[in-house]
């Protein structure tokens, strides 16, 4: 039964006649003023042009505050579980978590991965240090490591 239904999606799917006359379907997904597109999917920028490049935004922001977490969404409203599960290890050690939303800028998102060599989010930086993303804050929390970091790092602003 199962073959059969499988047959009949791949006659379907190869039985359908090329969009054009080379035979490639050809799809767009920039249409930024296309009002058909709902503005959740329409690219935004944050960061305004100016002197500063995106690589000092970046070490200006790590360096000014003692934990930096560039996530999906804000602490508040987080987008993703990985994000959510960053902020819930760091609220447990009550510190003031500074954050940078990146779907709000695909360059800040690109110049942090740039600057930790570090392909997902989210990214945790402590004390001016990249930690990692969510696993490893989640295993040094297990492991008492997390909380050693931050105390020492308290120790250091003080």
């Amino acid at each position: 039964m199962a073959r059969s239904l499988a047959n009949i999606f791949y006659k379907g799917i190869f039985a359908v006649p090329a969009a054009s006359s080379t035979g490639i379907l050809r799809f767009s997904t920039s249409v930024p003023s296309d009002p058909d597109t709902h503005e959740d999917f329409r690219p935004t920028t944050k960061v305004e042009t100016s002197e500063i490049s995106l690589k000092d935004i970046v070490e200006q922001d790590i360096k000014e505050n003692p934990v930096m977490l560039y996530m999906k969404g804000v602490p508040e409203a987080p987008r993703c579980g990985f994000s959510a599960l960053a902020v819930r290890v760091l609220r447990e050690y009550n510190v003031p978590i500074a954050s940078r939303n990146i779907l709000e800028d695909l360059e800040i998102k690109n110049a942090v991965k740039s600057f930790s060599h570090w392909p997902t989010f989210p990214q945790v930086f402590i004390n001016g240090d990249f930690v990692g993303g969510s696993d490893i804050i989640l295993s040094m929390h297990e492991t008492g490591e997390l909380k050693e970091k931050l105390k020492a790092d308290a120790e250091k602003q003080q």
